[in-house]
């Protein structure tokens, strides 16, 4: 099983400090709007690599007005393992990770921690731009592959630096041929990897019964196709460089991927479905993602579900809590009553968050 069994905030947002004692069961945060709950689920999300659920920078995550950096501590069971993990900020710096006591990338927390989350901003997800869906992809493949936030970083870092080649209007193609390389070897295995991703969603979404609709999902690009290999995509790159220095941009490549989606029982895209079809959707793509992890390493990941009963009437709830428990995952929900989680019963540990002073609290419900 992957839970966190400790977690310890110090001077994290609202929360100045907080201690909580787990016992692997799904977790109910449950207080007034702004008491400090999404804080804690924000605090677990960054025991996986990445900024965080918020996509926030290390010095917005510290508690003001002291603004004198922030800690997290926790003690992560995983495939009969105990770890214990630390990560903090100092001074505003980019967040640092130790893990039992040696100093690591958070890279290295994709091989031991995986955590899948759902928040209420999501919850545009179908009718924004295509920008938060390609996030939502890559958090999910991710997920499965660790590697896959390398070789993210490794694309960007190379695209910046071409984008500044092309708006100063370079034409010297000895500047462009290591940065293409680059690019187009990163490039591919990301988009491999969102590939590998989907299929796994979709034989996880088609082999369970569920209470939620299944996606049909199909990754596309904004304009062409994506190319088929990597010398495909490294000749495409080096084909675009003059139309490439108009735009100011490179115009192929993963990051010209979209997430197409359909309610597959209606045949409705998703960005034409109600909001409680789409919300009910994405429920089920973080339920699919949970049950492919599963069944390819042996244990669910940790779900972050933040607010995710608010709009849900009891039967989606009881089914829902329904499978988080048949999947047997450590589950941290957030809302504003108790009462959102009576059908879970015993099967929950419950926390209530309270705010006094500006000073967020924990305490057993």
């Amino acid at each position: 099983m992957l839970a966190l069994t400790a977690l310890k905030l110090s001077h994290f947002r609202s929360h100045k400090l907080a201690q909580m004692t787990l016992d692997g069961r799904p977790v109910v945060l449950h207080g007034p709007n702004g008491a400090g709950k999404t804080n804690i689920i924000e605090a677990v999300s960054l025991f996986s690599p990445g900024r965080g659920l918020r996509r926030a920078s290390a010095a917005d995550m510290t508690r003001r007005p002291e603004a004198l950096g922030w800690k997290l501590t926790g003690l992560l069971s995983a495939q009969d393992k105990q770890y214990e993990i630390e990560t903090w900020s100092e001074g505003g710096a980019a967040r640092q990770v130790r893990l039992d006591g040696k100093s690591v990338s958070q890279i290295a927390l994709g091989q031991i921690a995986r955590v899948v989350w759902l928040i209420p901003s999501m919850d545009r997800l179908w009718i924004e731009g295509a920008d938060g869906r390609r996030r939502f992809l890559d958090r999910i493949a991710l997920s499965f592959d660790p590697k896959h936030a390398e070789a993210a970083l490794i694309y960007d870092k190379a695209m910046r630096e071409r984008n500044r080649l092309l708006k100063d209007e370079m034409r010297d193609a000895h500047w462009y041929g290591a940065l293409e390389q680059q690019m187009a070897a990163a490039g591919h295995r990301i988009h491999q990897s969102r590939l590998s991703a989907l299929a796994f969603l979709r034989r996880a979404q088609t082999e369970t019964e569920t209470a939620f609709p299944v996606a049909e999902l199909e990754l596309i690009q904004s304009e062409g196709e994506m190319p088929a290999t990597e010398a495909d995509l490294r000749d495409a790159l080096q084909e675009s460089r003059f139309r490439d220095i108009a735009a100011g941009r490179a115009l192929a490549g993963p990051h010209r991927s979209d997430l197409y989606g359909v309610y597959a029982a209606k045949g409705v895209p998703a960005k034409d479905c109600s909001t409680g079809e789409q919300k009910a959707l994405l429920i089920s793509l973080i339920l699919a993602n949970a049950r492919a992890l599963s069944s390819l390493i042996g244990t669910p990941p940790i779900l972050l579900l933040d607010e995710v009963a608010a709009h849900l009437d009891a039967v989606r709830r009881a089914a829902l809590y329904d499978e988080i428990c048949a999947l047997g995952a450590q589950a941290w929900m957030s809302g504003t009553g108790p009462e959102l989680f009576a059908e879970l019963g015993d099967r929950a540990q419950g926390l209530a968050v309270t705010e006094e002073e500006g000073i967020s609290r924990v305490s057993t419900a």
